[in-house]
């Protein structure tokens, strides 16, 4: 109940406050990649119930059958967005809805859900978040495996100060811009499963 009346009042009060801001960025996704200005997709949530995540849209639409990849469709605006998270300043509509937390393992993709060890889909027991203990060690330079772990470790030894130092933490890796990508890749590969 603490963590639920903090994601409500934190968020709420959040979206009031970058009210200004948010309608800025809207305009300027607009005004580089059009329309719609929100990039919608249906991830996981607790128990794996899907839901759909909002973000500013970051890269421009795919043309044609050919996959191009993501590092050439991301603009100039959407690169700068995702060095700061500021693309993801609308998930606090998710988190007052109550699809999501501030604190929790990322949703991913729902083709993932399939992939996952018994031990690795233990993340869909609670809320995802919009950072969370993976978030703060590593994020996306990490690996896979290493990602789980610490997905799974924060089910494990969740609660109210762990989040506070989370969110405390996430502030300091967003100014420093720190674990944005994997090497090689624009955010991260896709998880194709657990090696056998």
């Amino acid at each position: 109940m603490l963590k639920r009346s903090f994601d409500v009042t934190v968020s709420g009060a959040a979206l009031l406050v970058l009210a200004p801001a948010i309608v800025l960025i809207a305009l300027s996704v607009w005004w580089s990649c059009g329309r719609p200005v929100l990039f919608r997709q249906v991830r996981p949530g607790r128990h794996g119930k899907p839901f759909t995540i909002l973000k500013f849209r970051t890269m421009r639409p795919a043309s044609g059958d050919a996959e191009v990849p993501d590092e050439h469709r991301i603009t100039r605006l959407g690169d700068f967005l995702r060095a700061t998270s500021l693309d993801e300043l609308p998930e606090l509509i998710n988190v007052l809805k109550g699809d999501m937390s501030l604190v929790g393992p990322r949703p991913l993709l729902m083709e993932y859900l399939s992939h996952y060890s018994p031990e690795q889909a233990r993340r869909h027991d609670v809320r995802p978040g919009i950072t969370g203990w993976a978030q703060i060690n590593g994020r996306n330079a990490t690996t896979w495996e290493e990602r789980f772990r610490l997905d799974a470790w924060y089910v494990d030894n969740r609660s109210f100060l762990l989040d506070l130092k989370i969110i405390w933490r996430t502030l300091g890796k967003v100014l420093r811009r720190e674990g944005i990508s994997h090497p090689g890749e624009s955010t991260m590969p896709k998880f194709k499963g657990n090696a056998s």
